[in-house]
């Protein structure tokens, strides 16, 4: 749980245009948790989930949310 690096703090507002920018200003404010942003972590944006996500838009009302990496099988 990445909450648990950034003291419980779950939701940010940050105007990020695209997921690695939003890496960026996530690592700045937390720098702990660079490293786990790093090694890999699906992104949904509004819903659809993405696994090679650095690059993806992220709209300036769109909601993003952090989770573990999918393994596929």
């Amino acid at each position: 749980n990445l909450a648990r690096i950034t003291g419980g703090v779950a939701e940010f507002r940050l105007p990020a245009t695209s997921v690695k920018q939003l890496f960026q200003q996530l690592s700045e404010l937390h720098p702990a948790l660079e490293p786990h942003l790093a090694e890999g972590v699906a992104v949904a944006i509004d819903g659809q989930i993405y696994q090679d996500a650095l690059f993806q838009p992220i709209g300036p009302d769109s909601e993003v949310f952090l989770l573990p990496q999918i393994a596929g099988g």
